[in-house]
Formats: structure tokens, C-alpha cells, sequence
């Protein structure tokens, strides 16, 4: 059985993703034969794997770190925010129906924690080692009873815990200390140390904190990893374009021909798979910013309209704001528009929707010849073809069907003008079909840009993860990190108080420290009709590819065979 270690950190986007992304690559470099996994994933940006299944785009990203084909082994959980109060929840690659916060973390939360055990053990029955990704934080008291993502995980797997902390935000000793002390005596037992990420200066000027935070804690720091600009790989629910640095700051190489060209994006409501435009980003010369008023389309060369996973939402949203009426002014005058997934749907004519916002039918902004059809059954696909006589290669996440009327064909979308749609997502990561795009573009747009003959999208994502590999060997202590992976917690590590609270720590310790998989039918988990149709307790609502409006959710649903194995056993 492969050897393995948990990486939480002491809030969200404190760095595991990128921690978990470099040790991978650190350990393969060494030839390790090394997995990710993250039990349970929130976020809006996710990715398709070869065998059809839909997990985060971060897990896909580690998976390339570790030179390995991402499997839904590596997600079971996705979790996709249709509001403030409800996610789509995605089980083992295949949608399954809306829940609610409440509902999710009322006990059906819990019920899953066999499933993702049951995942975790497949990949280490395979692996030398798999890095498990925390999320949020282990120190949510407030969840720990269902929690399968972090300490639950840990407990199960026996998994050594190195939490990581963003000394950037300020507060790093304060966060180590007070993350471990709200832990129960069980968690900390596994708690090993400390990694210290963004550190900007000299650390030595840092190291007689670390002697008291030992001092404190009875645990080491395993690494100091400085503040590096640039780093990063495709975002959870954070808003950047990751190959260069932070949204409206993008550092832009030179232009290869004699000028720039502007894109703007439409920061719409829900926005989901916005890395698709890290692409154009990589570009020398190609200038990316996120916008969300009409006067800022006034200079851009390309509008992206990208995915969103509330397109009827995201209509709406650009009528109000304006950009509608400043996207169709831009087709009137033939200025470039892409549409992307649910930005392709927008600008349609027509969309008939009874599932994402049951709205039924609404005018889109009839920019393309396009009517769209939502459908309860959720298309993921990994789609090859060709456009502007280049290959391209995408994936495709979405629930709505396109009946598209006329146009020039592009991707499995259309052309009028220099207005494009389609619903692959990743085509511009294509790097010949990206280059005649954009010089398209340019032509429509007046602009004397010129793509770069060389640049390799698949090559600048490698270095990225070469990059973070490197952090992770030349700042943290390798020999350590190994026998915390192969061995486990140090034993011995002293209990820092208070601890969790009674009634935390109570129902962390019932679960013992290898909980038996979940009950094959937990009252109350069920799926019902369309989403909403139960008011404001969602539960479990509206699954894509149910059966009807019925609450049956096995057999046909829609599943494929591994996971209809895993929710009828599971009893999800």
C-alpha cells in the first residue's frame, strides 16, 4: 500500500493547490510514481477526463504535475456553486442532482466519506504515493463532524498532515498555532508541521519564530517557500489568469508585431472555466483584463463572453449592466466576440431552459443563429476537429443543446461575422488554431499584432510546473517531507490545547480513526424534481439525467457503470 500525506493549510487559497501541484512534480522528478487526490472540490472550474468523467481543473493540473492521466479516482466530490446556497454536486466524474449547504452538510456530507476512502485506496494500491489536497481549513469546527476532506480523511487514511500557511496575508505563527489547537487530541496526533508559503526577505529574520512556533507546538517547519510572481495553476474559485499573474495586473511580454492586442472578458455571475482565456494571457503581446462595465469593452480588441454555470443568470447580468447593448453594437460594427460554453449560449437567439434556472424561454442576445435546449442529461466530452484550417482539440461541460441555423461552422458552434461561438472549452490551447484566431482578430480589429511563431502553451505549462517542483526542492526540507510520505506522523507529538471543543471532539472520536463505510441508505437523501421545486430547502434537487422528475437517481440516470457502483452503494 503507497505511503501518502494530506496537505491543508490554515484558510482557502493559503497555497495547497500549488503545494500539492510541486510536490508531486518534486516526487516524480525523483521517480516516485505519484496521484493526487482531493476527497471533496468546490469550485466552477473543472475539467473532463479521457474516460468522461468532470473533476477540478486543479486535480487535472496536479495530475499533469505527476505525469499521470487524470482519472475521477482523483475528484470523487466536486461541488459546483449554482448560488450562495446550493451546489451542483458531481459524484465520480457524472452529475447527480442540486443540494443545498444545509442539506449537503447535514449528513449527506458524511455518507460519502466510504466512497472517497474507497477511491483513495484504489490509487494507493496503484501509487508509490498520493498527495491529498485539504480544503479550506481543518480547524472548521463547525464541520468537523462530517467533514471528508480534511481531517476526516486523514483519520481514515492514517495520513501525516502538513498544513500549509500564507504569511503574505499576515498572521502566519497566529494561524498555525490556533489551526492545530482547535483540533482534537485524534486530529493533532497527525498533525506533523508546518509550511510556510509567500515569505518575502530574509529568513533568518523568520527563523526564531519558527523555533517558538516549535516551542508552542512541539512541530517543525518543513519549508519556507518564498513569494514567487507568476506561479500558480489553473484556479479553483480564485479570478486570475494563472500563466501571467493576477487579473487587471497582467505582466504582458512584448509584442511580436507592432502592437498589442486588448482582450476583455465579461466577468459574468457563476463564470466557470475562465482559464480558458490563460491562453491568449500566455500570448506575447496579448493584454487580458476582467471587466464588468459597459465602457470597458470601449478599447478591446476581443470580447470573450465565457462559460458560466447560470447562463439565464448571466443575461440578465449583462442587461443590466449595459454589455449587452455594448455587444451587439461591437457585431454591428464587426468587431470580434467569442463565445464560450454558456457565453456561446447567450449569444444565440433563443434559450429554452427548464433545468439550470427554469426560466423556461428567453431571448438571448441574437448575435449567432443559435437556439439552445437545455437538457437534464449533462454533455462531457473530449471533442477533436478542426477550425481556421488548424487542429484543435477541447472538452465540453455542458447542459445545454445547441440547434445551431446557419452561420459558417466553427468548432461545434458558428461564425456570422467576426462574431464566434462554441461550446469547447480549452480550444485555445491549441497553439496553431490560437495563432490564426488571433490573427482573424487582429484583421477585424485593425490591429497590427502579429501572434509569436513559437509559443507553446503545453511548454509554458510545464515550466510552471517545473517551477513549483523547483520551490518545493530547493526551499522545503525533501528527506523530511519523504518520511512524513513513507512513514507517517511522528509519533509522540504533544497535544496543544484547548483542543476541539466537547461536543466536536466528541463526534470526531465516534467516528474512530478508520470510520466503517457509510450506511447503504441514509434517511433522507434523496434527489427530488427540478431544482427549487421543494422552495428554499433544496436538498437534493433536479439531478441531471434523472429519470423524469422522479426521485430514482440508479440505474438509468445517466451514471456511468463506476459511478452507479458508487452512488447505489453509497446510497447517493
Amino acid at each position: 500500500m503507497g505511503g501518502g500525506l494530506l496537505v491543508a493549510g490554515t484558510t482557502s487559497d493559503a497555497g495547497k493547490s500549488v503545494v500539492t501541484a510541486g510536490i508531486c512534480r518534486w516526487l516524480v522528478r525523483r521517480g516516485v510514481k505519484v496521484a493526487p487526490f482531493k476527497a471533496q472540490n468546490m469550485s466552477l472550474n473543472s475539467f473532463v477526463t479521457r474516460e468522461g468523467a468532470e473533476i477540478g481543473r486543479a486535480q487535472a493540473m496536479q495530475a499533469q504535475a505527476a505525469r499521470v492521466e487524470p482519472t475521477a479516482l482523483m475528484n470523487p466530490v466536486l461541488l459546483k456553486p449554482g448560488s450562495d446556497r446550493s451546489s451542483q454536486v458531481v459524484l465520480m466524474g457524472k452529475p447527480v442532482g442540486e443540494m443545498s449547504a444545509r442539506g449537503y452538510h447535514g449528513g449527506r456530507q458524511e455518507a460519502l466519506l466510504g466512497t472517497v476512502t474507497d477511491c483513495l485506496e484504489q490509487l494507493r494500491s496503484s501509487y508509490d504515493a498520493v498527495i491529498c489536497e485539504g480544503a479550506g481549513s481543518p480547524a472548521e469546527i463547525n464541520l468537523r463532524r462530517t467533514d471528508i476532506v480534511n481531517m476526516g480523511i486523514a483519520r481514515a487514511a492514517k495520513f501525516p498532515v502538513l498544513v500549509v500557511g500564507d504569511i503574505d496575508r499576515g498572521g502566519v505563527f497566529a494561524s498555525f498555532f490556533g489551526t492545530t489547537a482547535l483540533l482534537s487530541a485524534e486530529d493533532q496526533s497527525l498533525v506533523a508541521g508546518y509550511l510556510v508559503n509567500k515569505f518575502r526577505g530574509d529568513v533568518s529574520l523568520l527563523e526564531p519564530g519558527l523555533d517558538m512556533l516549535y516551542g508552542l507546538t512541539g512541530r517543525r517547519t518543513y519549508g519556507v517557500l518564498p513569494f514567487t510572481h507568476g506561479l500558480g495553476i489553473d484556479e479553483e474559485d480564485g479570478l486570475r489568469v494563472s500563466m501571467r499573474g493576477a487579473v487587471r495586473e497582467s505582466v504582458v511580454a512584448p509584442p511580436h508585431g507592432e502592437e498589442v492586442l486588448r482582450v476583455a472578458v465579461c466577468a459574468v455571475p457563476l463564470m466557470s472555466n475562465f482559464t480558458d482565456v490563460d491562453a491568449l494571457a500566455a500570448e506575447p503581446g496579448v493584454v487580458v483584463r476582467f471587466v464588468d462595465r459597459a465602457d470597458e469593452l470601449a478599447d478591446a480588441d476581443l470580447v470573450v463572453v465565457p462559460g458560466t454555470r447560470g447562463t439565464v443568470k448571466a443575461l440578465a447580468w449583462l442587461r443590466e449592466r449595459g454589455l449587452a447593448d455594448a455587444l451587439v453594437r461591437r457585431a454591428a460594427e464587426g468587431r470580434p466576440v467569442l463565445g464560450i460554453c454558456g457565453g456561446f449560449q447567450v449569444l444565440g437567439e433563443r434559450i429554452e431552459d427548464e433545468v439550470e434556472s427554469r426560466a423556461g424561454v428567453v431571448d438571448g442576445l441574437g448575435l449567432l443563429p443559435v437556439r439552445v435546449r437545455f437538457d437534464r442529461a449533462k454533455t462531457l466530452a473530449r471533442p477533436v476537429g478542426s477550425a481556421l484550417g488548424e487542429p484543435v482539440e477541447g472538452y465540453e461541460i455542458h447542459h445545454g443543446v445547441a440547434d445551431v441555423r446557419g452561420g459558417e461552422p466553427f468548432l461545434d458552434g458558428c461564425r456570422v461575422g467576426a462574431v464566434w461561438g462554441t461550446h469547447w472549452h480549452g480550444s485555445l490551447e491549441s497553439d496553431g488554431f490560437r495563432r490564426r484566431f488571433l490573427e482573424e482578430v487582429a484583421r477585424a480589429a485593425g490591429r497590427r499584432f502579429v501572434p509569436a511563431p513559437d509559443t507553446s502553451f503545453g511548454v509554458l505549462r510545464e515550466e510552471q510546473l517545473d517551477r513549483l517542483g523547483d520551490l518545493v526542492e530547493e526551499h522545503a526540507d525533501t528527506d523530511a517531507l519523504w518520511r512524513l510520505i513513507e512513514g507517517g506522523a511522528p509519533s509522540g507529538l504533544p497535544f496543544v490545547p484547548p483542543g476541539a471543543p466537547p461536543a466536536v471532539a466528541g463526534a470526531a472520536e465516534s467516528r474512530g480513526a478508520a470510520p466503517d463505510p457509510a450506511p447503504q441508505s441514509p434517511e433522507g437523501l434523496d434527489f427530488a424534481g427540478p431544482a427549487g421545486s421543494r422552495g428554499q430547502g433544496l436538498e437534493l434537487a433536479g439531478s441531471a439525467g434523472a429519470r423524469g422528475q422522479g426521485p430514482e437517481i440508479s440505474g438509468s440516470a445517466g451514471l456511468g457503470q463506476e459511478a452507479e457502483k458508487h452512488v447505489n452503494e453509497e446510497a447517493l
